[in-house]
């Protein structure tokens, strides 16, 4: 294979979970091996190799002749510092690229096949163009459930997988997890203080929101630091008997992440590829029991209870023969779970539960409980039915709130934790009646276009829920921002539909 000797220049591109090469058209690598924008190319520096996709400019101000651009993604993965010398030359394709054409044309594939395809993924391999088509080729209910099985599996083995039968010496670790697609819902931070307090294990390793207006790293960024070196993670685990942070650090499931990157921005998110995604993650995480949450509603995720009983029996079918003792509750999700939707504003919401406030929002610090209760009822030495009592005796004690106080600490609480956006704007009720439909993905997007997640304090603050009786004029909700523009494209959308049917 001929390659070409060219100069590092980091290229300030982010290019989301893709590795990208810059080569200048008049570069002699172009003209001597025929580049093309979008082929695939091979690079080498100091021993480590990436695969990338290239991009061939015009402007010598971002790459000149005799350099070698890599976007942010490419330089972290390479490792090199920027000057070093590197080699490119045209790049093999991918050895499972027949696997995916073979899914493509609707064929079954091989636990083989698809470990194959998983390995290229976490490495790397393979073009946003050729993961949309893995992700589209899986799409809907086209894995059946051994592929479902395989994939899974393949996710583990391609990462990292934790071990903390040290810490609770054979007895359960447990999580929570939710399918998503409910604003608010910030439930897990209510159920780890409480399974913590009462003694059992139970790491938790969250997601930053993708498409949401905040995800459990995010709000809980709000109160303590979240991005944490693994081995700082394992101290605090022993220490505390769990934590709440991003799971980013741990290398979980790398190629689950790439898929993820191009999963969202299709909107796509099959129950395959769901079931796949959130076990893995669970089992490389050493999580040996989980409650996992799937809300049904009419603009949830999951739209009928039909969908909610085949969606539950891939996640058992999956789970069983993979060891992971499942349970799972079939929830409302009719309506975004708590007043606040955007990291301040749901970390406010969590607090006020915690401290047993009056104002605390009733549905949030019920459904915890639920939750946290049948996690309680995974420790043997608890009867079936006692969990849900357990649960609440540690909220109204205290107890709760100290964990969460004692995390916070160990985690490295914020000193100067962020504000509620300054910005506002209130949503009239636009005639008197009771509230009888509330859209997810409609206040969900406005507190998107606010500003969340990336500016934590902006978001959107419900004032009125489902069955309420509201008079014209009243306000339904509140956005907050903290930049004009950000308000002006919420509001927007607010009076275009403000998301509310009432009745």
């Amino acid at each position: 294979m001929d390659t070409h000797t060219l100069s590092i220049r980091r290229v300030g591109i982010d290019t989301w979970r893709e590795s990208v090469a810059y080569l200048h058209r008049d570069c002699e690598a172009v003209r001597a091996a025929g580049f093309q924008a979008l082929a695939k190319v091979q690079v080498r520096a100091n021993g480590q190799t990436i695969s990338a996709v290239l991009n061939v400019v015009d402007d010598e101000r971002i790459v000149s002749a005799c350099e070698l651009g890599l976007s942010e993604d490419a330089f972290a993965r390479l490792g090199i510092e920027e000057g070093h010398a590197a080699h490119v030359a045209p790049a093999e394709p991918p050895a499972s690229l027949p696997a995916l054409h073979r899914k493509i044309a609707g064929e079954r594939l091989e636990r083989d096949d698809l470990h194959a395809i998983i390995r290229d993924v976490a490495a790397a391999r393979y073009s946003k163009i050729e993961l949309a088509a893995f992700v589209v080729a899986t799409n809907g209910w086209d894995l059946d459930r051994d592929e479902v099985l395989h994939l899974t599996e393949a996710m583990i083995e391609a990462g990292r997988r934790l071990d903390w039968q040290h810490a609770v010496r054979g007895g359960p670790v447990v999580d929570k997890h939710c399918i998503g697609g409910i604003p608010g819902n910030r439930t897990s931070m209510l159920v780890v203080p409480i399974v913590t307090a009462h003694g059992m294990l139970c790491p938790k390793t969250s997601s930053r929101a993708i498409t949401s207006p905040a995800g459990t790293a995010d709000t809980m960024e709000v109160l303590a630091d979240v991005e944490l070196p693994f081995e700082r993670l394992q101290q605090i685990v022993r220490d505390t008997n769990g934590c709440l942070a991003w799971g980013g650090t741990a290398d979980l499931s790398p190629a689950d992440d790439i898929l993820i990157s191009v999963e969202r921005p299709l909107a796509i998110d099959s129950p395959g590829q769901m079931v796949a995604s959130i076990l893995s993650k669970k089992i490389a995480a050493g999580s040996t029991h989980l409650v996992l949450d799937i809300p049904v509603g009419p603009t949830a995720k999951v739209r009928s209870m039909p969908a909610a009983q085949r969606l539950r029996k891939l996640f058992e079918y999956v789970a069983d023969r993979l060891r992971l003792q499942l349970d799972v509750m079939i929830t409302d999700g009719s309506q975004p779970i708590g007043r606040g939707i955007g990291p301040v504003l749901e970390a406010r919401d969590v607090m006020q539960v915690l401290r047993g406030e009056p104002g605390a929002p009733s549905d949030l610090r019920d459904k915890s409980l639920r939750l946290a209760g049948r996690i309680i009822e995974f420790d043997p030495d608890v009867r079936g039915g006692d969990g849900w009592r357990i649960a609440r005796d540690i909220l109204e004690s205290g107890r709760a709130l100290a964990q969460m106080e004692a995390l916070i600490d160990a985690q490295g609480r914020r000193s100067s934790p962020p504000q509620l956006g300054e910005l506002t704007h209130e949503l009239p009720a636009p005639g008197s009646g009771q509230v009888i439909g509330v859209d997810n993905l409609q206040l969900a997007r406005m507190a998107r276009l606010a500003g969340a997640p990336q500016v934590a304090g902006a978001g959107v603050d419900l004032l009125a829920k489902l069955g309420d009786r509201v008079e014209a004029g009243q306000t339904l909700y509140r956005l907050h921002a903290q930049f004009p523009a950000d308000l002006h494209f919420a509001r927007s959308l607010a009076e275009k539909d403000c998301g509310y049917r009432l009745g």
